[in-house]
């Protein structure tokens, strides 16, 4: 009986070097794996957002490095942001020529709406594109720049251009456009690049200054 019960002592102790083995190997291999993609996977990473900043920003805007010129924008009601967003600042030589900020439509058909917002230093929007959203496909989803050119009609408009009584969906007596039976969401992102714009005009001294926006939020008046 004794003998047995070394014997399976043996065994078990046997099994758990083993099983400690192979996990030793697995966790070696495995962070051998990352430490080889993870650049790669990085430098992938890096080219799409470039790509998508390109869409909502004209290279011919700006000569410095975009991507490394993030910085943080505190929340924001105008933004619909309800924790700290991303801006990136365009520069042609030692002058800001642009910028591009990151906003929220909260009150699409699906809910939010995330938007990447192209501004020149005149307030005229350069861009806009969805980074994401839930709206139903097939209907409201014509907000993607793949599915449709809607988004376009942004391009070159600006707080007083319309007038902010036409920043409404052409069906509220706005100017912009907007497919039948589909209005909720163009309705968003309508709202939602107005108030940037706005939020843009109100803090436009911070948001330019070359020490970036840490103090916007002491600047920002209560929206109405």
């Amino acid at each position: 009986m004794i003998s047995l019960l070394k014997a399976a002592g043996r065994n078990a102790l046997r099994t758990g070097v083993i099983l400690f083995a192979f996990a030793l190997v697995a966790t070696a291999l495995l962070s051998f794996t990352f430490a080889r993609t993870e650049p790669t996977i990085e430098r992938s990473r890096q080219a799409e957002k470039r790509a998508l900043l390109n869409q909502v920003l004209p290279p011919a805007l700006y000569d410095n490095d975009l991507l490394a010129s993030q910085q943080s924008v505190p929340p924001d009601a105008s933004l619909g942001t309800r924790q700290p967003s991303a801006m990136w600042i365009a520069r042609r030589g030692e002058s800001i020529t642009a910028v591009v900020l990151e906003a929220i439509a909260p009150d699409g058909y699906g809910g939010d709406i995330a938007l990447l917002i192209g501004i020149d230093v005149d307030g005229s929007v350069t861009g806009v594109r969805v980074t994401a959203h839930r709206e139903t496909p097939g209907l409201g989803d014509y907000i993607e720049r793949a599915k449709s050119p809607w988004i376009e009609q942004f391009v070159g408009k600006s707080r007083m251009n319309p007038v902010p009584r036409y920043w409404r969906v052409a069906k509220d007596g706005g100017r912009f456009d907007a497919r039948a039976g589909a209005t909720i969401t163009p309705r968003a992102v309508v709202k939602a690049v107005g108030a940037a714009l706005d939020y843009f005009a109100r803090n436009r001294a911070a948001l330019l200054a070359e020490t970036g926006p840490a103090d916007v939020a002491s600047n920002q008046e209560t929206p109405p």
